[in-house]
């Protein structure tokens, strides 16, 4: 097992769009050509987008290049999210979301989590029409999506 980080920082109006958020369903029965090669579409589209699924398993289903880096240890990822959030912390809209210690607890959850095989997920308001997602996704099986291959292939 190996977990990806990925990283999304932009206007909290598209993040609120959920279904940009999640991978399109298959055509129902009958399927045309054109039926096909429109969801076709769709699932590229999906897969190109850096706007964060609503479940953080789907990262995986996402392009290889979001990936922002891999872990072979838990701790490690957690880590980058402490890195991450202590970057962004002076710019989240409330004073609580940014407490030091409310940051090193979420670090620490996060480790154990990894260390069980969860994904982590976390977000943020920051400043006033902005959103910050952060997530760190097992790879190679996701606990959670077990049939998805990893993005990078054979494991990394």
């Amino acid at each position: 097992m190996h977990i990806h980080a990925y990283a999304w920082l932009g206007e909290k109006e598209l993040f609120d769009r959920d279904a940009l958020r999640r991978p399109p369903d298959r055509p129902r029965p009958p399927v045309t050509p054109e039926d096909q090669e429109y969801h076709r579409h769709l699932v590229d589209a999906f897969r190109r987008s850096d706007l964060p699924p609503l479940e953080t398993a789907h990262w995986l289903l996402k392009a290889p290049g979001l990936i922002r880096e891999t872990f072979e240890e838990p701790k490690d990822a957690a880590a980058w999210l402490g890195r991450q959030l202590t970057e962004h912390a002076p710019g989240f809209h409330s004073q609580q979301e940014a407490d030091t210690a409310r940051l090193a607890h979420l670090v620490a959850t996060a480790a154990d989590t990894l260390t069980h095989g969860g994904d982590v997920s976390v977000g943020f308001y920051a400043g006033r029409t902005s959103f910050l997602s952060l997530a760190l996704v097992t790879c190679s099986p996701n606990r959670f999506a077990p049939g998805v291959p990893c993005p990078r292939g054979n494991g990394r």
